[in-house]
């Protein structure tokens, strides 16, 4: 725990020295080019940046550990009460990213390494390294255009169609989740349509990531001599692969899954740009774009304390699938 506070602290101090150094003025965009002397040396010092840096960084600190992560400029709203708007659009694309991506990833990625070096190893590593090697923003863009545009399969840009915006209670923020338990399937039915495409592309690069490290540690686990134990001993080959091996891998795929669950959560400003998903990775960009440095930092410190988060629970996973880690 002491490394998971420092880890966070060192994260505050990295945010309070970007905002320091970023050539954008908070006080001028808070009152704009036309305001005078006075009003900007009164928003200064109510801002505290008149203050000696250690103060300030002192001042930081309390504020982010009571929850105050400043007002936006753009919304006018606390950037706290922003993101927990914002958050929910971002975890319900992430997790059904990375559902897709445990749930098609980790199969390929047993079965190549199954396959060594035969032509089911090759198709999977080179669809894989596509994974890596294409640009989202133009994954994106293409499949809104052949399967939007064109078909018709999926829907457009953003969670609902906007006939269907406001018209279900938000209890939960998950759209999908919201619309099941008011009951209506119409809802949902569009919510899904619009989640397919932006979850499948971010599920894509999750893919790529999981069934590249699954192939690798199957290809370890079964050069192990239990496995050979097991198959002199006639245990099928199905149950030595899907029980046995795979069982044994299950302890460092927690921490891959978590890593890219992480970075979902993190990294899915493209994503959400292209499909105009109103989620923390949009109103990052449209706060950075609008010189709103205390939502940008408000976003980061989140984003962060997601990260560690996730880590420290991987690790708590660890201790309850490995003894020997206790």
């Amino acid at each position: 725990m002491i490394s998971v506070a420092l880890t966070f602290l060192g994260l505050l101090f990295v945010t309070f020295i970007i905002a320091r150094v970023i050539p954008v003025d908070p006080v001028l965009a808070a009152v704009g080019e036309r305001a005078s002397a006075d009003v900007y040396a009164a928003v200064r010092a109510e801002l505290g940046l008149d203050l000696p840096l250690y103060e300030q960084f002192a001042r930081y600190l309390a504020n982010v550990f009571q929850g105050d992560l400043g007002q936006s400029v753009l919304t006018a709203k606390p950037v706290l009460a922003d993101i927990a708007r914002v958050f929910p659009a971002t975890l319900e694309l992430a997790t059904t990213a990375t559902l897709l991506g445990v749930g098609l990833g980790i199969p390929l990625g047993v079965i190549a390494a199954v396959n060594r070096d035969r032509w089911a190893d090759h198709v999977i590593r080179v669809f894989g390294l596509m994974g890596y090697s294409v640009p989202v923003f133009w994954l994106g863009l293409v499949g809104l255009l052949v399967f939007y545009a064109e078909l018709g399969w999926v829907g457009g840009p953003g969670r609902l169609d906007v006939f269907y915006e406001g018209v279900i209670e938000s209890r939960t923020g998950l759209i999908l989740v919201d619309s099941l338990i008011a009951g209506d399937l119409e809802i949902f039915s569009n919510a899904l349509r619009h989640i397919v495409l932006p979850a499948a592309v971010l599920g894509y690069f999750s893919l790529a990531y999981i069934s590249r490290m699954t192939r690798s540690l199957m290809l370890d686990q079964l050069t192990q001599e239990y496995i050979t134990t097991a198959r002199i001993k006639g245990l099928s080959e199905r149950r030595v692969i899907w029980v046995h091996a795979l069982g044994n891998v299950r302890v460092p795929l927690i921490t891959v899954i978590a890593l890219s669950y992480a970075s979902l959560l993190e990294g899915s400003v493209l994503t959400e740009t292209v499909f105009a998903w109103p989620g923390l990775g949009l109103y990052i960009t449209n706060s950075l774009f609008a010189a709103d440095m205390n939502a940008v930092l408000g976003g980061t410190i989140v984003v962060g304390a997601l990260f560690i988060g996730i880590n420290l629970f991987s690790d708590l996973l660890y201790r309850l699938f490995d003894p020997r880690v206790r």
